[in-house]
This record gives C-alpha cells, sequence and structure tokens, in this order.
C-alpha cells in the first residue's frame, strides 16, 4: 500500500472541502506510531479548523471521504475527527468535536445524505491528541507542537482507562483490541511512555509474569499478522488476565 500517495489525497480532500477553515491536519494512530497493518488498521487522522463551517460544508465531506473509502485498500479505510483549534490550547475533556467519519458510520452515511456525527463529545480524544504532541506527524499545517499544549497527563490517563473499562466483560469477544491495550495503559502508568498497542504487548511480554506469555504472543502475532496462530484460548483465561491487569491499573490509580 503507497500510504503516502493516500496520504497526500486526504489532505488535498480536506483542504478542497474546507478550504479557509482548514487550519492542520496531524497523524495519529498505528501510522503515527509505527505498527500499521493495511489488513486491520485505519488511517487515523485529526483536523483542525480554525471556526465552526456550516452543516452543508460537512455534507459534503462526508460525500467525499464515503467516495475516498471506496478507493482505499486497506479494510478500514479512514478515520478522523474535526475540531476547533481552540482546543489544542484550551483544552476540554471530553473534547468536543464538529465531524467524525468512520468505518463504523460508514453504512449511515451511504444511507442517509442528512447524517453527519458531530456536535457531540469524544473522550477518546485526549489520547488521540497525546498521540499527535509527541509523535509530532504534521500533514498540514503548522507543526503541532507551534500551535498546542501537552494535554494533562490526569485528562490523558483518563481517556486510556475509558478504553478499557468493559475489558473484563468484552475481553473474550475483542481479545487483541483489549489484551494490547490493557498492556499499553499499565506500561504508561509504570514507565510513563506512550506506547502503540505492539509496543504496549512487547512490553507485557518483557514486564508482566510470564504464565500471561502465551496470550500476550497470541495477540501480537495476530495483530502484525506474523503468525497467525489457531489455538483456541478459553474465554475464561482471557477475563483471568482482564482482571489481573485491571485491578493492577486500579491499584495505581487509588
Amino acid at each position: 500500500m503507497d500510504t503516502e500517495r493516500y496520504l497526500r489525497q486526504a489532505v488535498d480532500l480536506f483542504e478542497e472541502v474546507l478550504g479557509e477553515h482548514l487550519s492542520g491536519i496531524y497523524l495519529h494512530g498505528s501510522l503515527a506510531m509505527g505498527c500499521y497493518r493495511p489488513e486491520q488498521s485505519d488511517i487515523d487522522l485529526l483536523v483542525v479548523i480554525h471556526n465552526k463551517a456550516h452543516f452543508p460544508v460537512y455534507q459534503r465531506l462526508a460525500r467525499r471521504i464515503v467516495e475516498f473509502q471506496d478507493s482505499l485498500p486497506n479494510r478500514r479505510g479512514i478515520e478522523c475527527s474535526v475540531i476547533l483549534k481552540q482546543y489544542l490550547t484550551d483544552f476540554v475533556h471530553p473534547t468536543p468535536f464538529e465531524f467524525h467519519f468512520s468505518d463504523f458510520h460508514l453504512d449511515r452515511y451511504r444511507q442517509d445524505e442528512h447524517y453527519i456525527c458531530g456536535g457531540f463529545e469524544d473522550a477518546d480524544l485526549a489520547a488521540h491528541l497525546t498521540v499527535v504532541y509527541h509523535r509530532e506527524k504534521t500533514l498540514y499545517g503548522p507543526a503541532i507542537r507551534s500551535v498546542m499544549l501537552p494535554v494533562n497527563e490526569r485528562l490523558y490517563i483518563q481517556s486510556l482507562v475509558y478504553d478499557i473499562e468493559n475489558a473484563v466483560e468484552d475481553i473474550a469477544d475483542k481479545p487483541v483490541y483489549f489484551t494490547l491495550n490493557l498492556c499499553r495503559v499499565l506500561g504508561y502508568l509504570v514507565e510513563k511512555n506512550i506506547f502503540s498497542k505492539q509496543e504496549g504487548g512487547e512490553w507485557g511480554l518483557r514486564i508482566l509474569p510470564s504464565p500471561y506469555g502465551p496470550l500476550i504472543n497470541h495477540c501480537l502475532a495476530e495483530y502484525t499478522r506474523a503468525d497467525c496462530s489457531s489455538e483456541v484460548i478459553p474465554p475464561e483465561e482471557w477475563r483471568e488476565f482482564a482482571v489481573y491487569m485491571t485491578d493492577r491499573i486500579n491499584s495505581m490509580l487509588d
């Protein structure tokens, strides 16, 4: 996959539709953190605008992104959030967003030309903005550190914890997602390193009790597609791991 070409096309799309509203476009997620996998990763973008745009602008943006999505070779396409520039220096948590697009909303965007996901708040944005700030992947506009203040650590941690709050209940259904996220959350609390999912899993292999090694190795193999094992791990083993990890995480938050 020629990611550079698709990133240039994405930038052109936002420039054309948002025009003078557009302030900057910044990369976060797996592509910014060096663990992008076209078969399962999306292209994560944070789009910053100077001021609010009118509703028809977002309608046009949605239509153009749907067209762009259909041209992308990666399975999950693009995910983006559009926020106001003021929140880069006057941070609010959960952070308001003007527009959001992801594969979760794709069918709704296709079926309803009046549908826009926007005007809400997103607790995940504190984590996304932290990655944007620390990985410094600017696609358009000023370098992020010249226009943004770092997110307060307490709010970043809240955002991380929000993402794993249902881990015990849901890990058996989404073992890779929750296992690697649990590792990177605990890794941050222990070492203050901002890990990707893959980096978090690799940290967990080094640091966590050895009985959990096979579970983490299984998830890393699935995530990287390096060695897709057919081994079936019982749901209770995933839940035991999630209970252990959430207990450790909560003990560090007390």
